[in-house]
């Protein structure tokens, strides 16, 4: 519970008929919930400096339509109305054509979406309530920099065993999401470093770079990932790629183009490789796939990666392993900055990590998304006369590409009709800036319609269902 703060006009309007009408509007909105108690009478009067019977005739009135109710020995609450609420972001929404009517999608196939329904709340409910019991003093002081050591030499085990990383706890640094960790990067990298990226990529971190970079380009990719030839002609410093599962191409960059790229970085002293291990947990044909830091000799690779989708989105702990020559820049300029991350939250992780939890729950987790992808996969098989599909055996999203000559605008508009949210590839497109910016905004263009069908977030029901959808949506016999 707390003050509302309401703002009285001097309209002639009645001072009770103004505190009505605003706590109407907020529950209406959405910004009271459903049974939250709002203030006393008394409480609100005094801190509104109005008389008592004021806030008593407003209240009065909100009963009466339903708004709040009252509850005796325990006060005012607001009532279930959950019919009046204007509820504007809760679903996803596209409008239509004409601009006025919105459509509501009853099947979104987000792939950024995670399946949160068999997530061990029980596991990380007790280890967070052992957390607070033990009565430590230090878990709730600041803590380092760079994270907690124990988190830190836990991530640094996991990585190696997981992913063959070789660092030490001391050059992991542990941060509240990727943003985080982009933005500490401007720091130790400089403010005028020119950075490279694939076209498309993950638009959230071209963005982020975008405020502070130099100068960004952007390269050509082909079917083994980023072409090292083309890098080779843009002036750039670094080079952000995602080579174990490219988002959203889905490319896996093999072994020769990796050295490709760490011999382009050590070619000058001042070159580095930004590289985002998107996705890498769930890989469903084949071996896992090492991590180019794996492979990494010559200190160039700065290494990113999260626990939003292996864990949960809600957890945001990401960490980035430093390369030696940029971790002794971090540690002389810029250690300043605290962690971002609670002490708590890093504690309960690192119990979660280190008593064996969280490999139990990656394991059961790879073995349902394996499933849907090969449900997906199954009952996209009517689609494969109008598609070709690619991009699958790994992450939470396959690629659609059209081969009858639909635009992608299209495809997303008839699908939104049929109460479907599928996503284009063009919305990883980014701008370009490089001398090629005419030829590679005309190759763009060129591009044949490719739509991205995430599944991470549905059940099997739901995917059945929005394919059937599709279908007619598409016009697929």
């Amino acid at each position: 519970m707390q003050d509302l703060v309401i703002n009285f006009r001097d309209d002639g309007s009645h001072l009770y008929e103004q505190i009505y009408q605003h706590i109407k509007e907020e529950i209406r909105k959405g910004k009271l919930l459903c049974h939250e108690k709002l203030p006393s009478t008394r409480s609100l009067a005094e801190y509104l400096q109005v008389s008592r019977s004021t806030v008593e005739t407003a209240y009065g009135q909100l009963l009466s339509e339903g708004y709040i109710e009252s509850i005796p020995y325990r006060g005012y609450f607001v009532a279930k109305v959950e019919e009046l609420y204007q509820l504007q972001d809760d679903f996803p929404e596209k409008r239509t054509r004409e601009g006025n009517e919105k459509i509501r999608f009853q099947i979104d196939f987000s792939p950024n979406a995670i399946d949160m329904r068999y997530f061990p709340f029980g596991v990380w409910r007790r280890i967070n309530k052992n957390t607070l019991s033990q009565d430590k003093k230090e878990t709730f002081s600041l803590g380092e920099a760079k994270g907690d050591q124990n988190l830190r030499e836990t991530i640094a085990r996991y990585l190696h065993a997981s992913r063959g990383v070789n660092c030490t706890p001391g050059q992991i640094i542990v941060g509240a999401g990727n943003d985080y960790l982009l933005l500490l990067l401007r720091y130790v990298l400089g403010e005028h470093c020119n950075v490279a990226f694939e076209n498309p990529t993950y638009p959230r971190a071209y963005k982020i770079f975008r405020m502070f970079a130099g100068r960004l380009v952007t390269v050509r990719s082909d079917e083994a990932g980023i072409r090292v030839d083309q890098l080779e002609q843009c002036d750039a410093d670094v080079v952000y790629v995602m080579p174990t599962h490219q988002y959203p191409t889905g490319v896996v960059m093999p072994i020769g183009r990796r050295l490709e790229l760490l011999k382009w970085a050590m070619e000058k002293p001042e070159r580095y490789i930004i590289e985002d291990d998107y996705d890498s947990e769930f890989r469903y044909k084949g071996k896992p796939v090492p991590s180019l830091q794996a492979s990494d000799t010559a200190e160039k690779v700065i290494y990113i990666g999260t626990f939003s989708k292996s864990i949960a989105p809600a957890i945001r702990v990401s960490f980035m392993v430093l390369p030696q020559k940029l971790l002794h820049r971090y540690d002389s300029q810029f250690a300043v900055f605290s962690s971002t991350v609670s002490r708590i939250d890093q504690a309960v992780l690192d119990e979660f990590i280190r008593d064996g939890f969280f490999e139990r729950h990656l394991n059961r987790m790879r073995k349902i998304y394996k499933e849907k992808h090969d449900f997906l996969l199954d009952g996209l098989k009517p689609f494969l006369k109008d598609f070709t599909l690619s991009g699958e055996h790994a992450g939470l999203h396959i690629l659609l590409t059209d081969k009858r000559g639909r635009n992608e605008a299209l495809l997303r508009e008839a699908a939104a009709e049929a109460g479907v949210r599928v996503y284009g590839i063009s919305e990883a497109m980014v701008e370009t800036e490089n001398v090629e910016s005419e030829q590679e905004t005309e190759r763009v263009s060129d591009l044949p319609a490719v739509v991205m069908l995430g599944f991470g977030g549905l059940t099997k029901e739901e995917i059945s269902e929005g394919l059937s959808l599709l279908k007619k949506a598409w016009n697929i016999p």
